[in-house]
């Protein structure tokens, strides 16, 4: 058995992160809020810094490492109906990082949790607080907003529900996924299908490029931390 580096700092404290700030989001709107004063004021604060955390991992999924990008992860619809199959039939191939079904739940989540992130910059209570864009749209264009950011917090419900029982799935399976996305290391007791045999090791991604895109990322923040 081999316990090979598959996720990077960067994906493991996004994911994290990502985790962390999602949960207060929905805690703050969907409970009373307690202890906070004014929960929907913590709750544009945690969307603010979604959206700098989103953006970091779109740029990381393309400029990042190996098992970060989104080319080593998206698979075309055969790819996946064939992995499902296999799936069922338990005879599916191990994958380093995401598997093609997880690939897709991947892109999902993130199209989802970007798309609620950026239309809750243009909303208002009514009373105490309006987001940042709320003055660059029409009334009925952030009614619509507003609806679909209802709806698609529903949507983002059910994919963290399915995650969480593909997650379950695996782990009786003996792929210990949640210890992997912390320490970054992934066992495996043979070569996985998304792995090449042999050959050098897959490049890290250097310091310099962390650095850069996060201070990409923190600019919409900064912006929207001060509006």
């Amino acid at each position: 058995m081999t316990r090979l580096m598959v996720w990077d700092i960067p994906v493991r404290l996004f994911h994290w992160s990502l985790v962390a700030l999602v949960g207060l989001s929905f805690y703050t709107m969907k409970t009373e809020g307690a202890p906070f004063v004014f929960p929907i004021e913590i709750h544009a604060r945690a969307g603010y810094l979604l959206v700098g955390l989103l953006l970091f991992r779109w740029l990381w999924g393309l400029l990042g490492s190996p098992h970060a990008r989104f080319t080593s992860f998206l698979y075309p619809p055969g790819r996946m109906i064939d992995y499902g199959r296999r799936l069922l039939r338990g005879t599916a191939p191990r994958y380093a990082g995401h598997n093609p079904l997880g690939g897709a739940m991947v892109l999902f989540m993130l199209v989802s949790l970007t798309f609620q992130a950026a239309s809750g910059l243009f909303l208002t209570d009514d009373i105490f607080f309006d987001a940042p864009l709320h003055g660059w749209a029409s009334n009925e264009i952030v009614k619509i907003l507003a609806s679909l950011h209802s709806l698609n917090a529903d949507l983002l419900v059910v994919l963290i529900a399915a995650h969480l029982i593909a997650l379950l799935f695996h782990c009786l399976k003996g792929e210990r996924l949640v210890s992997a996305m912390i320490t970054g290391r992934k066992a495996l007791d043979d070569c996985p299908e998304d792995e090449p045999v042999g050959g050098p090791k897959p490049r890290v991604a250097s310091l310099s490029l962390v650095l850069v895109v996060l201070a990409l990322s923190s600019l919409p923040v900064i912006w929207l931390w001060n509006a």
